[in-house]
Parts: structure tokens; sequence; C-alpha cells
């Protein structure tokens, strides 16, 4: 017999204060100093995995006059094992069991026994070694038909155990027969074992459980549900064994039925419970009727996907009414294509329009909600399908949704991931391009956070050569409940990629390269030292990445240079621009150019700045003319002999228009020109975004912009709805503008008298802000505001959007005059040197 024993004990005696041991209370008087049996892990650690105890000798019964035993358990926690009587004998053998944990809850139980021999009823209890939980028995009643025995017969020896497993426990049930005749895996739950039906064990603790019906004559087997004596409120459970872990493919099979002559029969679903997480969502679930015959079968695969902890399988079901008018039924339970490790024989590659499934992606099980495929809002063929996570959807409780690709095996080469995405809304979240190597560890290769616009944009994403297998993974980030994010018409093939137009250097360099005395790095605010910006500009935080270099005379001497490259891009006809924001950090941090630098030829300079600017990011610009001719950037740092300096350059982004002169109106029509959303989480919560009268969908917004009056114009807007809490805010920031003595705002507002949000318009000067204007009572078409600017000090133009409960704030055609004021006098003479370190647009 076993060392491990059952105790008889009492909370009091457990400990009180420590809920995880014990039941708390008794189930016969529902006290703590009530008693019952009891068995966990000892404090000296596990030598045997099982105890049993046993009732005296019985006398024989019969079907007519059967002994019934009536017990209330409580299985708790990972601990639990299961429970299982058996009838003693001329044999051994068993007649009821309850697998794994039931919760905190005491449970009836009912066993009905007939014998022609003397007999003795044994409850046996599975112990697994892990942190907390335990199996107590408690009321233990036999009927009246069950006579205690004089017979003193020999005690029928317990069966031998099962012969030594041919693998470790871990592998048991893991999909791949370790053994020679599979016998590891034959009683796992899957039907085309010849004891895989006994593999599911019920689980249920409510007055409805699962039975199994077996039919030798026709061999003929299912499970169905039935009553059972508990008196909770619950659904019939039955589960597996701990199974897996399970690969990517891993399908569950089965038929089911719910026939009968009620209009409504029930529901049935299936749910994975995981060892490490606990109860997962339900996978699927059907509910209704599939007939009113006895063979009105369906059948259905469930993916399960990949699991990468050990895990049970369970069905689910609630009759309306149990009788032999109804039944809910369930057969042909098939794992198919589970083994972590099974290759398909049709690998489906990465590239995918999301037409017809996730080709060789699928979703993560581990994360908290999932990608959906949605029509009507797609970059392919426009009326097709995308992949999207709505934030609207106040389901989407955790932070992460992942979609994950098949595993790549190792290349020698470079490959690209490319595909088209949207961030849209006030309050968007984060869209990040993940790589996993074969630990399973993660490295961020391309991210993009906040309002984007509601339109599609191209993403060009390397990915170098990996030495082992590797996986990929798209990650949306939930930040709340106000937006969307979607990925579309993805590729990825086996060659670099092409140069990407904006290039924020988190997780890559996008092929820059340094050259001259200093090299340029490749730096967080995380991993600086005592130089470097503290954030970067993308996302404004101590995590995210830029490039630096340092210019400290003791680093960088003075009249010293050092380069960083683009790589080559091919010239056009057209004149295009670029777009940055750098940093110049230190008393005298040096110079900063910018010139673009033909394949043939002289460099051109395009941008210049030498001003002690303080320590912020600043935005520049400048105009290629290339001329078909190839071209690369080149951003040129010269020292001055500063002490602790340094220069970083951020966000990098070649527009396909040219750079609009300073002052010059921005209309929306080609971006948002030199406006942007600050990411500061201090500062405010919520976006400024982009759209048009003909894209959107989702919030009202005016009828017609104000630039060209039409569906098709774009201004940006910010809408009050209730999914975000009111009073929250947005800030629009100008770049950083020259002290003035003079100079005009202008822009026009919608805000329609159903809208309760406000519009406050403030100049920020050395992190103070100074209020310029409030709107809050506005009704009507489109609204024109001339707003006059003088400061002593470098500032900016701050939009708030302050949100109400419904409604819309909109803005269009925004202009500001530097140096020329709202009577259109010239107040100001700019110094020529700093008209591009302070250019508008």
């Amino acid at each position: 017999m076993s060392s491990l024993k059952w105790v008889r004990t009492n909370q009091e005696s457990i400990s009180v204060s420590d809920p995880l041991k014990g039941p708390g209370r008794d189930h016969s008087n529902n006290t703590v100093t009530g008693h019952f049996l009891y068995v966990t892990v000892p404090d000296g650690g596990l030598k045997m995995d099982w105890a049993a105890f046993q009732s005296p000798r019985l006398e024989p019964t019969n079907s007519s006059h059967p002994c019934k035993m009536v017990m209330y358990t409580h299985q708790f926690g990972p601990r639990s094992g299961g429970l299982t009587v058996l009838v003693a004998d001329s044999a051994i053998y068993p007649v009821w069991e309850r697998g794994g944990a039931l919760g905190d809850v005491w449970v009836k139980a009912e066993v009905e026994i007939v014998t022609n021999s003397t007999f003795q009823i044994v409850i046996m209890a599975a112990v697994r070694d892990f942190a907390y939980g335990g199996i107590a028995v408690d009321s233990i009643v036999l009927s009246p038909e069950c006579h205690l025995s004089s017979v003193n017969n020999t005690w029928a020896k317990f069966p031998e155990p099962p012969k030594h497993p041919c693998t470790v426990p871990d592998k048991m049930c893991d999909f791949h027969g370790d053994c020679a005749e599979a016998e590891d895996e034959a009683k796992c739950g899957d039907f085309s074992y010849s004891e895989g039906s006994s593999g599911w064990t019920d689980s249920s603790i409510g007055s409805q459980g699962w039975v199994l019906h077996e039919n030798s004559t026709s061999k003929e087997e299912y499970l169905y549900v039935a009553d059972a004596p508990g008196q909770q409120l619950t659904e019939a459970q039955t589960r597996t064994p701990l199974l897996g872990p399970s690969g990517p493919a891993c399908t569950l099979s089965f038929d089911f039925a719910l026939t009968g002559t009620p209009d409504h029969i029930g529901e049935l679903s299936v749910r994975v419970i995981d060892s490490l997480l606990g109860m997962r969502p339900k996978l699927w679930e059907f509910s209704g009727k599939t007939g009113t015959g006895e063979g009105e079968w369906k059948h259905v695969d469930v993916p399960i996907g990949v699991r990468k902890h050990r895990f049970q399988l369970a069905f689910e079901a609630r009759a309306v009414k149990l009788c032999p008018c109804a039944k809910i039924k369930v057969k042909n339970v098939h794992f198919v294509s589970c083994h972590n490790l099974f290759l398909l024989l049709f690998c489906p590659g990465l590239s995918c329009n999301f037409e017809d499934g996730l080709c060789g992606w699928y979703q993560d099980n581990s994360d908290n909600f999932d990608w959906t495929a949605i029509d009507g809002m797609d970059h392919t063929i426009g009326i097709g399908r995308s992949l999207v996570v709505d934030m609207w959807s106040p389901s989407l409780r955790g932070a992460f949704g992942r979609l994950v690709s098949f595993t790549q095996l190792p290349s020698s080469t470079d490959h690209c991931l490319s595909f088209f995405y949207k961030l849209y809304g006030p309050n968007t979240g984060a869209l990040n391009v993940k790589l996993l190597d074969n630990t399973g560890y993660e490295t961020v290769l391309w991210t993009r956070s906040a309002a984007h616009g509601n339109t599609w944009h191209e993403a060009h994403c390397p990915v170098p050569h990996q030495l082992t297998n590797f996986r990929l993974m798209f990650e949306a980030v939930r930040s709340g409940f106000d937006g969307r994010v979607a990925i579309d018409d993805v590729a990825f093939v086996d060659r670099p990629c092409t140069v990407p137009r904006m290039c924020s250097f988190e997780g890559q360099r996008c092929g820059y390269s340094s050259s001259g005395n200093v090299h340029w790095l490749h730096r967080s605010g995380h991993t600086a030292t005592k130089t470097g910006p503290k954030t970067d500009h993308t996302l404004e935080t101590e995590l995210g990445f830029y490039m630096m270099v340092n210019t400290g005379a003791d680093i960088l001497p003075s009249g010293r240079a050092s380069v960083l490259a683009s790589p080559v891009r091919q010239g056009n006809a057209k004149t295009e621009c670029v777009h940055f924001w750098y940093y110049m950090g230190g008393v005298n941090p040096g110079s900063l150019t910018l010139y673009m630098k033909p394949s043939k030829g002289e460099r051109v300079k395009i941008f210049s700045g030498s001003l002690n600017q303080g320590d912020v990011w600043r935005h520049g610009n400048g105009n290629i003319s290339s001329a078909r001719e190839d071209w690369q950037l080149e951003f040129e740092v010269v020292g001055v002999g500063g002490k602790d300096t340094h220069i970083a350059v951020d966000d990098i982004v070649i527009s396909a228009h040219p750079c609009e002169d300073q002052g010059s109106k921005c209309s929306l029509e080609k971006g948002m020109c030199s406006w942007s959303n600050t990411q500061n989480v201090k500062v405010d919560t919520l976006d400024w975004e982009l759209t048009s009268p003909e894209a959107e969908r989702h919030y009202s917004t005016p009828p017609e912009d104000h630039s060209l009056g039409t569906e098709k114009g774009h201004f940006l807007f910010f809408p009050s709805s209730n999914r975000t809490a009111a009073n929250q805010n947005a800030q629009l920031q100008s770049p950083h503008l020259p002290p003035t003595k003079g100079t005009c705002l202008k822009f026009w507002i919608y805000k329609p008298f159903s809208s309760d949000g406000q519009l406050k318009v403030w100049r920020l000067s050395e992190g103070n802000l100074h209020q310029l204007l409030v709107v809050s009572e506005l009704g009507g078409p489109w609204t024109r505001f001339d707003v006059s600017i003088t400061s002593t000090e470098e500032y900016q133009i701050v939009f708030e959007g302050i949100k109400g409960t419904s409604g819309v704030i909109a803005l269009d055609d925004i202009e500001y005059t530097v140096g020329v004021n709202c009577a259109n006098e010239v107040t100001d003479t700019l110094p020529s040197k700093m008209g591009r370190g302070f250019s508008a647009h």
C-alpha cells in the first residue's frame, strides 16, 4: 500500500490563515472546526502519488437492492489529480471517477455498487507535485442496503501496477507515440484508440454530467449528458488528461448532436484548461439543435493551435431539459496534426492577403485577444478582407493580440517582410513586428504607435539572416477602446528590403551607416549613459531608439566630422522632401548639416543647424531634387569643442511632395505637414486623427472638408465618444518656432452644436502653457479664427482637444506666418541661417 496517507483533520488544525491548504470548512457542519479526510503533498515532499482508504467488509448486493454511497468531495488546486472509487471483491476494479481540480467547492458524488461477493469500497486519491491544493472527502453515507459482513474472506489483492511506461510522464499524451504500441497515447481522449474514449473524465459539479455510452455489439461509443448528483447550477464538463504541448496545426475533430423534440435542446462548447494559465475562453460553441432524429450529427474541426504548456481539453454542455426527448452527444473525437514538431506536408507561406484564411500565420493562444478577418476594409481589392483588431470592442480585455508565423528554417540571406497597415483612432495603441528565436526570445524589428490617419501605409521590415529556426510575430498592443489596427498584403521574400521611406530606428538601423572620426550609435534613453537624449522622438519614452553621435571635445575634437549616411535611393524627376527630427544636447554641441549626395558629382546642402538649441527634439526638412540620378542622404556633424555634448536624429521620412515654405498653409491633403501628436503620456492620453468624410465609417465628421469643400478632402478631427472618459485630452503640436513680436495663426474649425468637447489653443514656452484661445460654444459650418502670437522665447503652438461625451471637433487649413502679424505687418527679421532650422512645414 501507499506510504501517502489520508488524514482525519479540520481546517483549524491545517491552517486557518492559508486558504490554499484544506477546503476552509468541512461539509457536514460548515465550520473550521468540523472534520474531514484530507490528503495533499506532505511537508517532506511526495514519495508516492496516491493514497487509499477503505470501508469495512460489506454483504453482497443485487441490482434490485444495490448498495449506494453518497459523499462530498473537495478537489482544489493543481495538486488534485482526481478521485476514484473502487470495489474490492475477488478483484479490484473502478466503479466511479472524477478527474482533476473542480474549484473551491464541495461537490456531491453518488455511487451504486452491485456485486455477488463480499466487498469493500476503496476511495483512492491521486496527488500531483504542484504548488498548492489537495483533496478532501466528507459526509460519507451508505444506504440501508449496505450491510456489514461478518465474513473474513481473503482480501482481494491490489492489481499489479501498470508496467513502467516506456517514456517519462511529460511525454504521456503529447500526441506522439513513444511506446511500441503507442500505449502512452491510448487513454488520452482520442477515440481512434481502443481506450481513447475512457480518457475523458467527468469533472461536473452540478446537476448535469457526462457519461460514456459503449455498445460492444455495434462498437458504438459516444459521450452524452445525463443527470448528476451535484447541486451547483453549472455546465456539465468532461476533460482529457494533461495533453501536449501542441503545434500550430493542432485541431480537435469531432461529431456532435443536439437532438430531440424541444425547439431548443441546449448548448455545447469546447474549452482549453491551461496547466499554467488556468481556464481559457471558449474556443467553439453551439446553441440550439442539430435536428429532431437520433442520427442528425454534425461535424466540426476546432483549431487548438500552439499551446506552450500542458493543457486539458474540455467539453461543456447544458441541456435545457434532461429527458428521453432531448439528447446532447459527442462522438468520433480525434486530435489531428497536434504534435508540436508536426511538419505540414504543405507548409503555407507567410505571404498572405487574408482573402482565404491566415496562410502561414496562426493566433497566439497565450495572449489576450485575437486578430479578426473582416470584409470591406481591404487594401488589396477594396471590397475584400484584411486582418483587424478593433479596439472599439469592449470584449478586448488585456493588452496584447498576437499573430505568429509558422516556424521558418535558418537562412544565409536576409529577408524582407513587407505589408500594409492601418493605425487609426484617437486611442489606437501600437503595432509591433517581432522576431522570436528558437528559445522564444523576442526582438522588436519594427514598431508604430498612435494615430496614423484613416489610410493604408506601406511598411518594409528587414529580417536579418538567422542561424537557427525562428518565427515572426505581428503584435497589436491595446492602450484603450477607441481605435483600430489592421494589416493586409503581407509579403515575405528572401532578399533585402528596398529602402523604407520612413525610419524610426526601432529595432533596426534601416541600412544607415556611419563613417568619419567617431561612429554614430544606435541608442535609446534606457541605454544612454551621461550623454544622449533621455527619450526618443517616436515613442517619447526611454525605451525608444534613435541614432546619436557624441560631440564632446574628448571624443570628437573641434573641426572633426562624423557622417551618418542613408542607403542609396533611386532618383526620379520629382522634387521630394525629407523630414526628420534632431536633438542638439549640451553647450556647444557642434553643427548638424544634411546633404543630398548624388551618385555622381558634389553633394548639395539641404539643411543646417548649429545653434545651442536646448535639450528638445526639433523638426527639420529639406528638398531633394535628384533629376533621376541615384542619391543618398548624409547627416554630417562637426565638433566645436563642447563638453559632454551630443547630436541625435530620429524619424527620418522621405515624402513624395516638396517641402512647403515656412508659414505656408497646411491643407492636410498631403498629410499633417510638420504638426504632430505628442506621445508624452504625462501631457495627453488621446490623439488628433486625420480622415476624410469619404473614408470615414465609424465616427461622425463634417460632411466635407474646408480646403476642397468635398467629401474627398481631409482634415484633423477629435471625437467625443463613450469609449473613453470625458475630459481626456489630445495635444497637436507645431515645430519649435523662433521668438516673435508678432506671428499670426490662422485656422478653420468645425464644431456642431451637438458637440460638447472643447478646443484650447496654447503657446508652449520652456515647458509652460500660455492660453491664447478657448472655443466652447460654436455651431454651424466651418469657422475661421485668427490668433496673434507674441513671445520673447522660442515656442510651440498647441491645439488641445478636450473631449466630452458626444460630437466632434475638426481642424483644417492651419497656417502661421512667422514674423508677420494678423494685420499683415512684418514684425520680425529672421536670420537667414535660422530659416531651415525653424522650418514650419
